[in-house]
């Protein structure tokens, strides 16, 4: 596990009319500060990575679909550094997966539909805030790629 990085089981209440999906509310221990919440959506296979926040936290959850969130410790001062954290997150794994800010992260959608990912970011949108990577860079070793076995 990557210092910092926080896995919070979510609450969902269902009934025959549905459900709802509790994700992070400003009472939760874990709750830092809102900035925005906006949706990242993907279709199966798609890859959207790689992306490090300089001063941003991350509040991530998939809400619909299944994805592969791949985080990568890339902190000069971090017991953890060079470390490569994999979690599946989804419909049959809800959780809120805190990424503090430094971790190069992304995500992969697979399954058979779209993925919908909800992030609750504590601060809103900057372009200068945030770095982006391509998602196949040797500064990662990391294989995108289907693990069979």
């Amino acid at each position: 596990m990557i210092e910092g990085v926080k896995i919070i089981p979510l609450k969902q209440v269902v009934d025959e009319r549905g459900k709802v999906m509790l994700m992070l509310k400003a009472t939760d221990p874990h709750f830092i500060r809102f900035g925005e919440m906006y949706f990242s959506c993907a279709w199966p296979g798609t890859i959207k990575a790689w992306h490090v926040h300089k001063t941003m936290t991350l509040n991530n959850a998939v809400i619909s679909g299944r994805a592969k969130l791949v985080l990568y410790d890339g902190r000069e001062h971090s017991s953890t550094k060079g470390q490569i954290q994999e979690i599946f997150l989804g419909e049959d794994h809800y959780c809120l997966v805190q990424i503090p800010p430094g971790i190069t992260n992304g995500y992969k959608a697979y399954g058979d539909k779209l993925v919908i990912l909800a992030n609750c970011a504590t601060e809103p949108h900057d372009p200068e805030e945030i770095i982006h990577l391509d998602p196949f860079t040797n500064e990662i070793p990391y294989d995108w790629g289907l693990k069979h076995g």
